[in-house]
C-alpha cells in the first residue's frame, strides 16, 4: 500500500479520532493530542503556510526539539507538497548557513527564542531567508523583526482561510504521490560541507513498515521522542513509523527531564545510541558503588546469576529449574526494580545503532530482561537495512537483512546495499550521488564487513579508515581504529577515544575520561581535584586508564586479524571533545582527521617517545564566547601481548 505522510494522518484521524497520537509534558503534566485534533492543527498550519507563500517542491527549515507542533508543521509543509528540512537544534548559527542556502530556504520554523536568535543572527548570510515562524513566545514579546511571526498567529490565518475554502486542504493532500520528495536530511559533514540526503514518502515509509513488520509493532506501542529530529534515526522512529503504525509518541519536557519522563512513560519500543545506554550503566554502577555492603553484595550476586543465564533466557534456551528459580528471585530483588528505575519496565524491543556497542554493555541489558537488539542502516538507506531477530541478538553483529534488502560484499570488503529505502539523490550534488549509487541501484555504504555463517552482517570499520601498521614487529597488520576505539569505550571510565596507527609502527590513542564516573571513583578514594583538566592528569587516573587499555590489548592479542592493533601509548586529553569545537559531529561521532590536525603536537609527542607535552586549546562556550584551556599532558606507555595463535 503506497501513500504519503499527510494521507496517513488523515486515515488515522478518520479511523480513531479520539485515540492519542502524541503527548507532551508541560509544567510537569502530560498533555495528550488526539489524532483528530492533530489533523485539524495540521490543516490550519497548512492554510497559514499557504497564505505565507510556501510553494510545492520548496524547502522549509524546521529547528527545535521534539514537540507536537513541530511535527504538525512538518506534516503541514508536506501537505502542501513542500519539503521539511530538520536541522540540529544544538548547532551554532554558522553551521546552519550552508544547509539554508544550499536548499534555497525562504521559510523557517523555530521552536523558541534561542532558535529565533540563531536564525536572525545568520539572516545576513542567508539572502533568501525571509520568514521565521516561532512556537514558544517566551522572551519574544518585544521582537519586531520583519517576517517574524508566532505559530499561533499563523494558525489563526490558516483557520480563516480554511473556513472560506473548505475543500482546499483535501485537494492539496490528494495532489501528492508516494514518489514525491518528503524530507531532506543533511549529513554531519565530517569531511567537508554536509550533503542533503533526499528521501521520498515511499522510501521512508517502505523502510518504516519493513521495520514494523519485523518486530510486529502495533498501534499500541508507546515511544519516547527525545533525540534530535534532524537525526534520521529519531525521525524514522517517531515520525515515519509513528504514522505507519499509529502508535503514541511522547515528547519529554526538556533534555534534563528525559530520564524522569522515560520512567513515567514506560515505553514499549525504545531507541538510543550506545552512548545513552553507556550513560545509564555508568549511573547504575555509580549508585551501587555508593550503596551499603549488604545491598551491594545482593546486587553483585544476582548480577552474576543474570550474566550466566540471562542472555540464554532471552534467547529462549533452556536454563534448568535451579537457575530459573534463582533468576526469578533476582528478578524480584534486583532486575525488576532496576528495569523500573531505568524506565524499561514495559519495553518489548530496545534498539541501539549509530556506533558499535560493547559486549559487556549489550549483555548487561539483555541479562536483566531487556530485549536489547542492534540495527544497521544510515541516513541514505532510511535506517532499516539489518535487524536482529529476537532470539539471535549478538553484540558482535548487526543482524540479518530484512524484507526488501539485498546485501553483497565488494572485492575490497565494502558492504553494498540495494533496497526500496535508498536515497533519491544528494541535493544539488550529482557527483556525490554517482559516487554512492551504481547504475544498477547498489549503494556504497563505505563500511567494511562480511556476512558470517549464520547470515548476520558483521561490521569492522569504515573502508577508508581500515589501514595497515607499517614497520616494526607488526608490519602489515590490519588496523581498524573504530574497532579499537569502541573496545576502550566499553569501560565506564572512558567516554571518548581517538586512535591513530595507519602507516605507523604502533597504535597510540587520545582518551577522554567520563568525568562523572571517574569523579565518583576519585571521591571514594579521597582524591581531590579541581575540575576535568586536573582530574584527567592525576597519576592515579592514568593508572586506572592504563589498566583498561591493557585489558583491551589482552583481548586484541587473541584476535587473529587485529592482534597488531594493540595500543602502545596513550594520553588523556585536557578537555572533553565537543561538537561546538568541531571535534565531534552533531551525532557525537569523532572527527578523527580534524582532531589529528588540531592536536598535531600531541600526535607527534606520542610517536616521538616524549613523556609529556604542553598544549593550549581555544574552546567555545555555550554563550558563544571563546576561551582557552592549557595543560602539560602526561603520556603513558602500555603493556602489549604476544599474538595468540589459533590451534591448527
Amino acid at each position: 500500500m503506497q501513500t504519503t505522510f499527510p494521507q496517513l494522518l488523515i486515515k488515522h484521524a478518520a479511523e480513531r479520532p479520539d485515540a492519542p497520537a502524541m503527548r507532551e509534558k508541560e509544567y510537569g503534566i502530560w498533555q495528550a493530542h488526539s489524532w483528530s485534533a492533530l489533523a485539524l492543527l495540521v490543516k490550519h498550519i497548512a492554510g497559514g503556510l499557504h497564505q505565507m507563500g510556501l510553494m510545492r517542491g520548496e524547502h522549509m527549515v524546521v529547528v527545535g526539539s521534539n514537540r507536537p507542533r513541530l511535527y504538525a508543521t512538518m506534516l503541514a509543509a508536506q501537505s502542501l507538497g513542500a519539503i521539511p528540512v530538520p536541522l540540529y537544534q544544538d548547532a551554532v548559527g554558522a553551521e546552519c548557513i550552508f544547509p539554508i542556502n544550499n536548499a534555497d530556504v525562504r521559510f523557517a520554523f523555530a521552536e523558541d527564542q534561542e532558535q529565533v536568535d540563531k536564525l536572525l543572527e545568520i539572516r545576513g548570510s542567508c539572502p533568501l531567508l525571509s520568514d521565521i515562524v516561532f512556537d514558544d513566545p517566551r522572551g519574544l514579546r518585544n521582537y519586531s523583526e520583519p517576517g517574524l511571526q508566532s505559530l499561533d498567529s499563523l494558525i489563526e490565518t490558516g483557520k480563516a482561510f480554511c473556513s472560506t475554502h473548505p475543500d482546499w486542504y483535501a485537494a492539496e493532500v490528494a495532489k501528492a504521490s508516494p514518489g514525491d520528495v518528503a524530507a531532506m536530511f543533511f549529513t554531519s559533514g565530517t569531511t567537508g560541507n554536509p550533503k542533503g540526503v533526499v528521501h521520498t514518502h515511499n522510501t521512508l515509509l517502505d523502510r518504516a513498515r519493513a521495520g514494523a513488520d519485523f518486530d510486529k509493532l502495533t498501534s499500541g506501542e508507546e515511544v519516547l521522542a527525545y533525540l534530535p529530529p534532524a537525526w534520521i534515526g529519531q525521525n524514522i522512529f517517531s515520525y515515519a513509523q509513528w504514522l505507519a503504525c499509529g502508535y503514541v509518541v511522547n515528547c519529554p519536557e526538556s533534555a534534563s527531564t528525559v530520564m524522569i519522563d522515560l520512567k513515567e512513560v514506560g515505553p514499549t519500543y525504545y531507541f538510543a545510541p550506545p552512548r545513552v545506554f553507556e550513560g545509564m550503566l555508568t549511573t547504575v554502577m555509580i549508585r551501587m558503588e555508593d550503596a551499603g555492603t549488604i545491598k551491594r553484595g545482593i546486587f553483585d550476586y544476582f548480577m552474576g546469576v543474570a550474566k550466566r543465564v540471562g542472555p540464554d533466557r532471552m534467547d529462549g534456551k533452556s536454563i534448568g529449574p535451579m537457575q530459573r528459580l534463582l533468576y526469578a528471585l533476582g528478578n524480584v530483588l534486583v532486575y525488576g526494580p532496576l528495569r523500573n528505575t531505568l524506565g524499561f519496565s514495559r519495553v518489548r524491543v530496545a534498539y541501539t545503532a549509530g556506533e558499535a556497542i560493547g559486549p559487556d554493555l549489550f549483555t548487561f541489558f539483555r541479562s536483566i530482561g531487556i530485549n536489547m537488539k542492534q540495527l544497521y542502516g544510515s541516513t541514505e538507506t532510511a535506517v532499516f537495512v539489518c535487524l536482529q531477530p529476537d532470539n539471535q541478538a549478538r553484540a558482535d553483529t548487526v543482524g540479518v537483512p530484512i524484507a526488501g534488502v539485498q546485501i553483497k560484499v565488494a572485492d575490497n570488503g565494502e558492504i553494498m546495499v540495494k533496497s526500496a529505502g535508498l536515497l533519491k539523490e544528494y541535493y544539488k550534488n550529482p557527483t556525490a550521488t554517482a559516487e554512492v549509487l551504481t547504475h544498477d541501484g547498489w549503494y556504497h555504504t563505505s563500511d567494511a564487513g562480511f556476512i558470517d555463517a549464520q547470515g548476520h552482517l558483521k561490521i569492522i570499520d569504515r573502508v577508508k579508515d581500515v589501514g595497515r601498521i607499517k614497520g616494526g614487529a607488526n608490519e602489515g597488520a590490519m588496523f581498524a581504529p573504530k574497532y579499537v576505539e569502541n573496545k576502550l569505550k566499553f569501560f565506564s571510565h572512558i567516554k571518548e577515544v581517538v586512535a591513530y596507527g595507519d602507516g605507523r609502527e604502533q597504535v597510540c590513542v587520545f582518551i577522554n575520561i567520563d568525568f562523572d564516573a571517574v569523579g565518583n571513583w576519585a571521591e571514594r578514594r579521597n582524591l581531590p581535584y579541581a575540575g576535568y583538566t586536573d582530574l584527567a592528569q592525576k597519576p592515579e587516573v592514568y593508572q586506572l586508564i592504563r589498566e583498561c587499555v591493557e585489558k583491551v590489548n589482552a583481548d586484541l592479542s587473541v584476535d587473529a586479524l587485529l592482534a597488531g592493533s594493540q595500543i602502545s601509548r596513550f594520553l588523556i586529553l585536557h578537555k572533553e571533545l565537543d561538537a561546538d569545537d568541531g571535534e565531534l559531529t552533531r551525532t557525537n561521532k569523532v572527527r578523527r582527521g580534524f582532531i589529528g590536525d588540531k592536536y598535531q603536537p600531541l600526535v607527534d609527542a606520542l610517536y616521538s617517545g616524549k613523556t609529556e607535552q604542553f598544549i593550549e586549546t581555544v574552546v567555545k562556550f555555550e554563550d558563544g564566547r571563546s576561551g582557552s584551556v592549557s595543560a602539560t599532558l602526561k603520556i603513558g606507555d602500555c603493556k602489549t601481548f604476544a599474538a595468540v595463535r589459533a590451534a591448527a
